[in-house]
Formats: C-alpha cells, structure tokens, sequence
C-alpha cells in the first residue's frame, strides 16, 4: 500500500498538468491575420456577446407591452437598477437623466462581457485584456471633463481641479501637479486596474482549480490521488460561483465609480 502511493506521487511528480498561464489572454489571430482587423478568441467573444445583447435589447424593445411579461419585466428590472440605484441614487434624476443611457451602456456591457469567462464555450472574459477597461475608463473621463468644462468653463474647471479650495498658498506648489497626475493618469489607470485584474486574476484561479482536478482524476487516473481531484473540484466549483459573483460586482463598482466621478466634476459636487 505504501509502495502503492509512493509510486503514485511519483508518477504526479513526473508528469504536471497544463496550467493555463497570461499568455492565454492573448490568443493568435485565427482570422484576417497581419492586418489591422486580426480578430482572436477574445475579440470573437466580444463580437458574439455584443450581437446576443443587441439582439436581446432589439427583440424586448419590439415587442414591448404595456403589461411586461418576465422576459419584458427583467429586461426593464436591470435597466431600472442601473437608473434608480446607480445614477439617480448618485447624481440625483435632474442631472442624471443626461448619463443614464451611457451609465447603462456601460453597466450591461461589462456585466455581459464579465460573464462570458463562466460561459461554457467562451471560456474567457471579454474584458480580460487591458484594452477593453481601457477604453470604458477613457470614455468615463472624457464625459468627466466635458461635463466639467460644460459646468463651469475651462479655465474655471482646471483652478477647481488644480488649486483646492481652503489650502495655503504654498502648498499648490506640491499639490498641483500631485492633482494634475491624478486627474490625467491615477483616476483612469485605477478604474482599467481594478476591472482588469480581477477578471484576470478570478479567471486563473478558476482554470488552475479545473486543470489540476482533470490531472489527478482524469489524466493520471489513480485512486490513490482521486481526493486531491475531490479537493480541487470543489475548489473550481466554489471558484465558478465567485467569478459570477465578481463578474457582476464588477460591473456595478465600475458604474458606480464612473457615475460618481463625472458627478465630481459639477460646482454642486465640490
């Protein structure tokens, strides 16, 4: 017996599972290859789930009723939250009425798009590459500034920015270009952050966890190391639903953070 389990760790010692690693995020090019239109698994799944959501939203908007039904009824329950519990509950309905379109635009790409590292078949979020949060954290501060310079001017919007209210003179000398990085580089590159590198970080844990349980169970096959298969299918399994959990929690914080930073750049906001 003891032979038994020497010989099945060593057995696990020779051979390893495939881990998945960053480099999976960046799958080659599988169509139009050496141009600027290069499309990979993850931009495939972009376009897949974009299509199923305006399909969705297209369809539910057709043949909407004055009575919803639970299709209809869900449809608007998401597009309510992102309205009542997102813009108005931060920006408060006169001036939110402006973002709500944006805000939720924003929030039920993301949600979709985090989804699809759970989805059988993608496999992979759609946001999981730095370009996609990217462009989400540009587009919010790009309205955070036109909304800003709107407001008040840009002259005006900049000394607000630049020189805080209530602080001695001297101190502009170091705080000024401490808020000048902040309102060009640190507020963008935390929001691309933080949505990045949980959707990255989540989906690794979770591959790791499938890969070592199909490697003691399936590959090596052995009785004798079919509990570290149990243990870490359980883990995958726990792992699966945090990442739904994640994928949704996501989506609102990035919504949330973007509603309120362009609510920021308002003169009642200061």
């Amino acid at each position: 017996m003891i032979g038994a389990a020497i010989s099945s760790l060593t057995l696990a010692s020779a051979t390893q599972p495939e881990y998945p690693s960053v480099n999976d995020f960046l799958p080659e090019p599988f169509l139009f290859d050496g141009t600027p239109f290069a499309i990979n698994r993850i931009i495939m799944v972009r376009i897949i789930a974009t299509i199923i959501m305006l399909l969705v939203l297209g369809i539910t908007a057709k043949r909407v009723k004055l009575i919803p039904g639970r299709w209809q009824g869900a449809v608007e329950w998401l597009i309510e939250f992102v309205r009542d519990q997102i813009v108005y509950q931060v920006m408060g309905e006169v001036r939110g009425k402006r973002y709500v379109p944006m805000i939720t635009t924003v929030f039920c790409t993301l949600l979709v798009f985090n989804l699809c590292g759970i989805i059988p078949g993608f496999n992979i979020a759609a946001s999981a590459t730095i370009t996609l949060p990217l462009v989400f954290a540009m587009w919010c501060f790009f309205q955070y500034w036109i909304a800003g310079i709107r407001e008040k001017g840009l002259l005006h919007f900049l000394r607000d920015e630049l020189f805080p209210k209530g602080v001695p003179w001297p101190i502009y000398i170091l705080l000024s270009p401490i808020q000048l990085f902040e309102l060009l580089i640190i507020r963008p590159f935390s929001l691309t952050i933080r949505l990045f590198a949980n959707m990255v970080s989540g989906h690794l844990i979770l591959a790791l966890c499938l890969s070592a349980t199909q490697f003691f169970l399936i590959d090596i096959a052995n009785k004798a190391m079919a509990p570290f298969g149990i243990i870490t299918f359980a883990a995958g399994t726990f792992m699966f639903l945090f990442e739904a959990l994640v994928a949704c929690l996501q989506a609102y914080i990035f919504a949330i953070l973007t509603t309120a930073y362009i609510n920021m750049s308002f003169p009642e906001a200061d």
